[in-house]
């Protein structure tokens, strides 16, 4: 009995903790079944950088003063790092469990663009490869409870990574130096990148690194080395609120990358490259890894500018299921609205996903899926033959004033396309063609009128 008493009172001590913590999101319906999201409540603790010896003069480094803050804050049990206004030079900085990261409005973190300041070498990626590369701007590995928040900015200085955006042979032999350590699955702790010569690899201005109870909000980011938000094998996140302009080479907005039970909402991005990203690894690194994406949610967002409103892939190598956009819009040019892309190297599988209610002026494609997207590895040698399954594509209520091709399907004939549902499109001009589908099975199409000629007489009507 005394026994029994003491289990209980167990149970019932780390549920109160748990509903002390955390509190709990949920996300109404959802098209699939979806946990909720719980967001960790930080401790009310601040732990002012300036108090560890930072200034704000942006000529002082402030990496140490503000690994003091954070290592203070972890100490403590948790809190808030706060960075007060002003212009603040730093190199990395890496987050520890229960830090809340708090930019107060008008403080500026302005990172180097010296590679030397970023080492030594962090457990990283690379367009989808693990390695060991130079830090992330602002990076996190193995913590739980991290947050980024406030109305400050990021802005790295981009001086040499702009130098870097070009792709000289070097850059181009480590690239291929990384594919054969992935498909010939040299360890991970080999693959020093930074041993390259010329590599050039650039970092990342945030990754997240196999973290959970994540947050990022309403602060500002002004360019990106690289990919500008990636979350790698994390659990359980929210973005929102984020103003997030960068315009360089590969910047892509948020890539969410074998990372599962997110919510984005309410953003603002502004690309040089896609928006919002679902990846899942690279080939053989992701086999390995056998961790999905799955269970995202992207509401309420707006693109300014950018290549693709939601991309899946290239890099799918683990999978991808359960994905819901809605109410987002782009008011620039895209390339797309809608695509998917992948390899007959990449394997994995792209199911369940959704986008409804999207409005975007103009487009080079709506939905378009490509399984021939190979880029500057065209060339390298096949290790091995794994096509990609995608099975159920739900797109429902899509504006489009203009559109270069409405639906472009490009399946692959040794594993087909299932299960396309396109629904209640309202597209002005199309001015190539409306329809292009080619080894897909089981499409329907409903209620989409496509104009495709400029006397505006409907041509097509599904």
């Amino acid at each position: 009995m005394k026994r029994l008493t003491l289990l209980l009172f167990s149970i019932l001590s780390f549920t109160w903790c748990w509903a002390q913590e955390y509190e709990a999101i949920e996300i109404a319906d959802v098209p699939f079944e979806m946990n909720p999201i719980h967001e960790y409540v930080y401790p009310n603790r601040d732990f002012n950088i300036s108090k560890y010896g930072a200034k704000a003069d942006g000529k002082t480094m402030n990496t140490k003063a503000i690994a003091k803050a954070i290592r203070a804050c972890n100490k403590a049990g948790g809190g808030h790092v706060v960075v007060p206004a002003g212009e603040w030079l730093t190199g990395p900085i890496h987050l520890m469990d229960n830090v809340d990261l708090h930019l107060e409005e008008g403080a500026e973190l302005v990172f180097s663009d010296n590679p030397a300041d970023y080492l030594p070498a962090v457990f990283t990626t690379w367009e989808g490869v693990e390695c060991y590369n130079y830090s992330p701007l602002v990076y996190a590995y193995e913590c739980k409870n991290i947050k980024i928040s406030g109305t400050g900015t990021l802005a790295p200085k981009m001086n040499q990574w702009k130098v870097w955006f070009a792709r000289p042979e070097a850059h181009r032999r480590a690239t291929q130096e990384l594919y054969r350590w992935c498909s010939e699955l040299v360890p991970v702790e080999e693959r020093l990148l930074t041993d390259l010569q010329e590599s050039n690899m650039r970092p990342h201005l945030i990754q997240f690194n196999r973290c959970r109870n994540i947050v990022l909000e309403d602060f500002r980011i002004r360019e990106s080395p690289f990919w500008t938000i990636h979350l790698y094998m994390c659990d359980e996140g929210v973005v929102r609120g984020l103003d997030v302009y960068a315009h360089g080479h590969n910047n892509d907005g948020i890539d969410i990358d074998m990372t599962s039970n997110l919510l984005v909402e309410n953003c603002h991005f502004n690309q040089g490259d896609d928006a919002v990203v679902i990846k899942a690894g690279r080939n053989q690194d992701a086999w390995r890894l056998n961790k999905p994406t799955e269970n995202i949610v992207v509401r309420n967002c707006l693109v300014e500018d950018g290549h693709v409103l939601l991309g899946i892939g290239s890099e799918m190598s683990g999978g991808v299921r359960n994905v819901w956009m809605h109410d987002c819009r782009a008011v620039g040019d895209v390339k797309a609205v809608f695509y998917v892309k992948t390899n007959h190297r990449r394997g994995g599988f792209v199911k369940n996903i959704y986008m409804e209610n999207a409005q975007v002026r103009s487009a080079q494609r709506l939905v378009a899926v490509d399984t021939d997207v190979l880029y500057q590895w065209r060339n390298l040698p096949d290790y091995d033959t794994v096509y990609t399954e995608i099975d159920g594509l739900h797109i429902r209520n899509l504006e489009c004033d203009s559109v270069g091709i409405a639906i472009d399907l490009n399946g692959d004939e040794h594993l087909p396309i299932r299960n396309v549902e396109i629904a209640d499109f309202k597209v002005g001009l199309v001015t190539k063609y409306a329809t292009n589908i080619n080894n897909v099975e089981n499409v329907s199409i409903r209620n989409a009128d496509f104009v495709t000629s400029r006397d505006g007489i409907l041509r097509k009507k599904y």
